[in-house]
């Protein structure tokens, strides 16, 4: 599906704001009744389990203002709001978010769902099938036939996030510590880890990053370090990537095995930063997932999660002003 943008010159024209939050970035989007977009901005991290609800909802805000300043709209234009984010699958943190936005915005047509969903329904358009993402964490999510979904991953930096930048990272760092230990083999990345950490050496990376001021957005980072040593041929680092590949791959097959879909010919929608390594992370994502789903293919969004939140946000109000849920 195409998505237009707006002309900047029409006057009153009622608007639908989409929020794709996650823990790096977020991402705005304003679209006309015609779907067409309006304006668009970015702003920091919007995951109210790593910066708090506070924190989230003041990055939408800034964020929304910036997308009216691009469209030369007010918030005041704008009718129904969907907000799709990281770290909001419990009911009452969505709530939270939920309340802490309509106080601060006034948009009390307001949604809020995973950003698993926003991106799932940008992949789709709302017909079956899976998305994995992997960003700053992890996360599969899907939808059968029957409306019945299941979701795979989404643990967060503590318990999961394999596949993503921080599981990356963090499985970089400890091929980092053994390799000074000696319990490893050498790898470029103790280079590339000192200096992206700000240390001296790979000896003194204990003291950077524990650092107060390195937290999940930093260690994030240091994945596209690990991306680029694989694609020099770094062993350790060519590993890594095809343990990440595989890790999305295996939470791909929990969520197909639950909605039964191994069968048909599911597509299966790759979102996040992660997936700019290309094939070093699509190749054994896919080799794994066709061990149970051999027709299963990966695909691109057909449009932006953000694009998708809003224009999920104005489906919802057709359907509320047809007489639907």
């Amino acid at each position: 599906m195409a998505v237009k943008r707006a002309k900047r010159n029409g006057n009153g024209r009622t608007l639908y704001l989409g929020v794709d939050g996650g823990g790096t970035k977020t991402h705005i989007a304003l679209m006309t009744a015609k779907g067409e977009i309006k304006g668009e901005a970015f702003s920091g991290p919007a995951n109210p389990l790593r910066v708090g609800v506070e924190t989230a909802v003041a990055n939408i805000v800034k964020a929304v203002n910036d997308a009216c300043d691009d469209g030369r709209v007010s918030r005041l234009d704008i009718n129904a709001a969907t907000l799709g984010l990281a770290g909001v699958r419990r009911i009452d943190q969505r709530q939270r978010v939920r309340d802490r936005f309509i106080t601060s915005l006034g948009i009390r047509n307001t949604t809020v769902i995973t950003d698993a969903e926003i991106a799932l329904y940008a992949t789709t358009l709302g017909k079956p099938g899976l998305v994995v993402i992997a960003g700053t964490g992890s996360i599969c999510f899907g939808k059968n036939e029957k409306g019945k979904i299941a979701i795979s991953g989404g643990w967060g930096p503590l318990a999961g996030d394999e596949g993503g930048g921080v599981g990356i990272a963090q499985a970089a760092l400890h091929s980092v510590a053994k390799a000074s230990d000696g319990r490893g083999i050498a790898t470029t990345l103790s280079q590339q880890a000192s200096e992206y950490f700000r240390a001296s050496g790979p000896e003194n990376l204990i003291v950077a990053i524990y650092s107060p001021q390195v937290d999940n957005t930093r260690i994030a980072g240091f994945a596209k370090f690990v991306v680029e040593a694989a694609q020099d041929g770094d062993a350790v680092a060519v590993n890594i990537m095809q343990e990440a590949g595989t890790e999305l791959g295996l939470a791909a097959c929990a969520v197909i095995e639950k909605l039964g879909l191994a069968k048909t010919k599911v597509p299966i929608g790759c979102v996040g930063s992660v997936f700019k390594a290309g094939e070093l992370l699509t190749k054994p994502m896919i080799d794994t997932i066709r061990t149970v789903a051999p027709k299963a293919f990966l695909t691109e969004p057909e449009i932006s999660p953000a694009h998708a939140a809003a224009l999920m946000a104005l489906e919802s109000q057709r359907g509320s002003n047809n007489g639907g849920g």
